[in-house]
């Protein structure tokens, strides 16, 4: 591997390193105890394998996600990307890094949760996302190169500090983790968002590697995948490092989410100033992480729509702010069934990308797969947002790896059959 590719998956690393990375694997460590590293090993296939695998199916297209999209139906392609871009964007991903940001860095130090500290943490953030998303090259490509390091290191001085500082036993797994930690872990690993947001990266990547002189389709899949690797291996680690914080902190308390956990933890090994160095890193992390997804968003909706950039970043940078001061559970609460129902949708297009040539490229096995995907994931995600759907659920129950939270699989698998199937049958 050469310079360049290192630099990419650190630039990469930086993009992905938000939000969604911080506060699920505390929450899973607490929640999952003696069966952590089942969980834990769960999580890390959809919350960094299939990231690198997005990115890397990114490189397999000429433009961006919609491309791939389009592969189901023009329309289809225009609002999955479109849900996927605001989902990334304004309604969950940004909003929930800046809250992120302001729970670890200033709720500390406060007497509990304060309205008026989290308008005026969010109003100052959000300003400058805004003036840094107007031109954004330069600037993310500084915070990322010079931040990445940084996080890194104090990542690694909590973890060493976890496992030498906290030396009580795991307790034991909730009642989620007791009889399937492994798919739990998987469904959680969801929550990062990190598969989704990596369709909207990828590009990202992609460009810069045909910038450095990279433009074969063979070589840009290459070095995407080994740039995909090294942003992979960092995340395993820090994803294991403070996943297991989380499982010694059980012993420490209840916590209302993964920020306030770590920041607890933090507290707890190296008192008031590691508590405050790691909330103005993770500060800093969101930041990045949040401009990304701004300049994301608004090339996106720039490209669709022929709105100006700076109008679109504007808007999504205000609707970000207004979300943000909801809280962060509020944001959780509501974004879990939504992402319960773009993942696997997501999940199967990505595979399919993989896929390509087998099947030759038939639209009927995208259309199949996905219609019967969708079908399984919106029940799923409608569940999740507590709507009553007992009439269905005996039937829905009866699906193989439905306990899992894998219900959608085999009909994706069938729904592909069906459309092979049939597209053979129109062209005989």
């Amino acid at each position: 591997m050469n310079k360049d590719t290192f630099i990419i998956g650190f630039m990469l690393f930086a993009l992905f390193f938000g939000a969604g990375n911080l506060i699920y694997p505390p929450t899973l460590g607490i929640d999952s105890g003696t069966s952590y590293w089942a969980a834990i090993s769960g999580f890390v296939i959809t919350g960094v394998g299939l990231p690198i695998l997005a990115v890397t199916a990114i490189s397999f297209v000429k433009n961006d996600a919609r491309e791939l999209a389009d592969r189901v139906h023009p329309l289809f392609g225009l609002i999955f990307t479109s849900v996927v871009y605001l989902a990334i964007g304004p309604f969950f991903g940004i909003p929930r890094a800046a809250t992120v940001g302001y729970e670890m860095s200033m709720e500390p130090f406060l007497d509990g949760t304060s309205t008026i500290a989290l308008l005026i943490f969010t109003t100052v953030f959000f300003f400058f996302v805004f003036i840094v998303s107007l031109n954004p090259s330069k600037m993310v490509d500084r915070i990322g190169q010079y931040l990445t390091p940084i996080l890194l290191i104090a990542i690694v001085a909590l973890s060493v500090g976890g496992y030498l500082l906290m030396d009580n036993p795991l307790s034991a797994p909730t009642e989620k983790y007791t009889s399937s930690p492994f798919f739990t872990g998987f469904v959680e690993g969801y929550l990062t968002m990190d598969a989704i947001a990596a369709l909207a990266f990828g590009i990202i990547v992609v460009n810069a590697f045909k910038e450095r002189g990279i433009t074969t389709k063979q070589d840009l899949v290459k070095s995407t995948l080994k740039a995909g690797l090294i942003t992979g291996i960092g995340l395993i680690a820090v994803y294991a490092s403070i996943g297991w914080i989380g499982a010694k902190m059980a012993a420490h308390g209840t916590f209302t989410n993964g920020g306030e956990i770590l920041s607890n933890a933090a507290n707890l090994m190296f008192g008031s100033f590691g508590a405050l160095l790691l909330g103005v890193i993770v500060s800093l992390a969101c930041f990045t992480t949040s401009v990304g997804l701004v300049v994301a968003a608004g090339q996106f909706f720039n490209k669709i729509t022929g709105i100006s950039y700076n109008w679109i970043i504007l808007i999504v940078t205000i609707a970000s702010y207004i979300i943000a001061n909801q809280g962060l559970n509020t944001i959780i609460s509501v974004s879990v069934p939504v992402l319960v129902f773009i993942y696997p949708i997501a999940i199967v297009l990505i595979l399919l990308t993989f896929m390509h040539k087998l099947f030759g490229g038939s639209q009927g096995v995208y259309r199949g797969a996905i219609l019967l995907t969708a079908i399984v994931s919106l029940y799923d995600g409608l569940v999740a947002f507590e709507v009553d759907l007992s009439a269905i659920t005996p039937f829905m129950e009866k699906l193989p790896f439905f306990s899992l939270g894998l219900g959608w699989l085999v009909p994706a698998i069938v729904g592909g059959l069906i459309g092979l199937l049939i597209s053979r049958k129109r062209v005989a």
